[in-house]
């Protein structure tokens, strides 16, 4: 298998996973409504980058099709919506989103890394239909990594010094 292959299984992989962790911050984080409704958003971008890589991968004779990897709405999702609910704004939820926050980024700045390598190489083998699918998705890739990068700016001095 070549290294186009091989990026675009791993960023079809890494865009499946950020799905999955931006609907569960989403769903921890319900009562934090710019986070619950903006990873509802983001979570969508990746998961239409997902469905476009898999089309992009037929063209390499790959096969990245398969389950979109929602979170089931079972006993497990509901208990995390009410622990969200019961935690409020009590400093361990902060905390919590925190951590979840920096998930996303370092995840979305690994996608960003897997577009950026595919970028540089749909540019030198002049593979316009690999080009054109990194310029539409990247950016977007690009602003998921600002959005997590802006939250942990504005929420860390407060939940993390107590104030």
């Amino acid at each position: 298998m070549n290294g186009v292959k091989l990026t675009l299984r791993a960023l079809h992989h890494g865009e499946r996973a950020l799905e999955r962790r931006l609907l569960a911050v989403a769903q921890r984080h319900r009562t934090e409504h710019e986070i619950h409704h903006v990873s509802r958003d983001l979570a969508r971008w990746s998961r239409e980058h997902a469905a476009r890589l898999a089309e992009q991968g037929r063209h390499y004779g790959l096969d990245l099709s398969g389950p979109a990897g929602h979170l089931p709405a079972d006993a497990l999702a509901v208990l995390r919506e009410r622990a969200a609910v019961a935690m409020g704004r009590r400093r361990e939820a902060g905390l919590l989103l925190l951590h979840d926050l920096r998930s996303l980024y370092l995840s979305a700045a690994g996608n960003s890394v897997h577009w950026e390598m595919l970028a540089q190489t749909a540019q030198a083998t002049k593979d316009t239909g690999l080009l054109a699918l990194v310029s539409s998705c990247h950016p977007q890739t690009l602003r998921q990594v600002r959005w997590a990068n802006t939250m942990i700016k504005n929420l860390a001095p407060q939940l993390l010094s107590g104030l």
